[in-house]
């Protein structure tokens, strides 16, 4: 649910929708989400100074049950 709700708010922000990834794992201290996108679109996800990227993860976490971590991933980094 949580993956789904980010894929849907990242999907309305960038240019190319088709290419955004969310994968959720579980870990010990929460979940996890994972958040790719096309390269071109890294910059609209962050944002200025981050704060694109801190209400995802603001409004995410305020449907979370507990704590949840998302990382947004540069696909060109391995």
């Amino acid at each position: 649910m949580l993956a789904d709700a980010l894929e849907h708010l990242v999907r309305g922000i960038v240019d190319n929708p088709e290419d955004v990834q969310v994968t959720a794992r579980s870990a010990r201290r929460g979940d996890y989400l994972e958040l790719r996108v096309n390269p071109a679109d890294l910059g609209r996800v962050i944002g200025r100074s981050g704060r694109t990227a801190r209400a995802l993860r603001t409004v995410v976490g305020a449907i979370a049950e507990g704590p949840v971590r998302i990382d947004v991933v540069d696909v060109d980094r391995r």
